[in-house]
Order: C-alpha cells, then sequence, then structure tokens
C-alpha cells in the first residue's frame, strides 16, 4: 500500500500564495505519477494538476495553469503544489494523489490522501 500525507493547508487572502505538500510512505514507487486534485462544498472532486515520475511532464486544469506549479523531490518522496495568485474560488478540500500519470490526468488515481483544507478569503 501507499500512504499519502498532505500539509500545508490553511488561511490566506485572495492574491496570497501557499505551497502544499504530499510525502509518500510504504510501497512507494518513484516511477509513479503524483497530482492533485480539489473538491469545493457542493461540488464534485476536480482534477488540478500532475507530474510524471521524472519531474518533466506536468498537466494542469485550464482553472489554475499560469498560478499553480506542481514540483516533485523523488529523494524525499514529496510532491509539492505551489499556488500563487490565489482567488475565493481556489477554496476547497486539496487531495493528494499517486498513480500512473495517465491515470491521475484521467481523474481515477488508486492511491489518495485524506486532504488539507485551503480556505481564500476575499
Amino acid at each position: 500500500q501507499v500512504r499519502l500525507v498532505e500539509s500545508g493547508g490553511g488561511l490566506v487572502q485572495a492574491g496570497g500564495s501557499l505551497t502544499l505538500s504530499c510525502t509518500a510512505s510504504g510501497r512507494t514507487f518513484i516511477w509513479y505519477g503524483r497530482g492533485w486534485f480539489r473538491q469545493a462544498p457542493g461540488k464534485e472532486r476536480e482534477f488540478v494538476a500532475a507530474v510524471g515520475w521524472t519531474g518533466g511532464a506536468t498537466n494542469y486544469a485550464d482553472s489554475v495553469k499560469g498560478r499553480f506549479t506542481i514540483s516533485r523531490d523523488n529523494a524525499k518522496n514529496t510532491v509539492y503544489l505551489q499556488m500563487n495568485s490565489l482567488k475565493p474560488e481556489d477554496t476547497a478540500v486539496y487531495y493528494c494523489a499517486a498513480d500512473i500519470l495517465s491515470t491521475i490526468v484521467r481523474g481515477t488515481p488508486a492511491y489518495w490522501g485524506q486532504g488539507t483544507q485551503v480556505t481564500v478569503s476575499s
């Protein structure tokens, strides 16, 4: 099993920045892609960003392109989501995920974290 633990969520004003981290433990396959999803109250969970195992291939939802950056440190089994120019509509629980990159982008990764709350005030 792969265990994913997110951290870094919190409350920030609109226009501010936050960095989320997600560390994997257990059967950590370095070749797995890693990704982030989010779920706002009353809405379905949606894809945010994903990164391939080398860190070279990335995918982003249109709503976060140019504002969010995903990266990974394989030596630390950790993936990051740098979020800049945050908007109130970015408020959601953010979930980390792991699986083959294409599976993450399709929205059906096998492994999920518990989530971390991000709240952006206007």
